[in-house]
């Protein structure tokens, strides 16, 4: 579980689906991301369209090393 990523949202007062949607996702593809499940590395470009929604540096993606 990302949990930073869930604190920074709800940190922000937005809802899962408000994330995804302002950065061109779905929300069960953001909710994936959020979760950290496994199967794919996350894009660039992805990472970049959610750190602008919610304001932080989009590296933080990839300095995550939790688990799932």
């Amino acid at each position: 579980m990302r949990e930073w990523l869930k604190e920074i949202r709800k940190n922000k007062r937005m809802t899962q689906n408000e994330v995804a949607k302002s950065a061109g996702l779905s929300r069960a593809y953001y909710t994936r991301i959020e979760c950290n499940i496994r199967g794919q590395k996350l894009p660039v470009s992805t990472a970049q369209h959610i750190a602008k929604v919610l304001n932080f540096n989009w590296q933080q993606f990839y300095d995550d090393n939790e688990c799932t």
